[in-house]
């Protein structure tokens, strides 16, 4: 009788153990995260541009014009003699 050596069996290497997760990984990213950050950068320029003058809608659906601008609220002319203060976040777009 002859014995022959067992070959080990192959073990799969770290590299294609993770693959599935690295590629998990940049799906949520170019899907979720960077889609996100562009969003949240675009809103922000829009706060930073907002003048005296200006109409917008606040994310309640109250159009008005800018008649005040502070740091971190604004006031908005709703109708003749009536103005709010609001939060800046709270902006929701410029009307054109």
């Amino acid at each position: 009788m002859f014995l022959q050596a067992e070959t080990p069996a192959t073990a799969p290497g770290i590299i294609s153990l993770l693959m599935p997760f690295a590629i998990m990984a940049v799906m949520v990213y170019f899907m979720i995260i960077r889609p996100q950050q562009k969003q949240q950068k675009e809103r922000q320029e829009l706060l930073d541009s907002l003048k005296k003058g200006d109409r917008v809608v606040t994310i309640g659906g109250i159009y008005g014009e800018l008649t005040n601008l502070k740091e971190d609220y604004v006031t908005l002319k709703i109708a003749d003699k009536v103005e709010v203060q609001i939060a800046r976040s709270g902006i929701g777009n410029v009307v054109k």
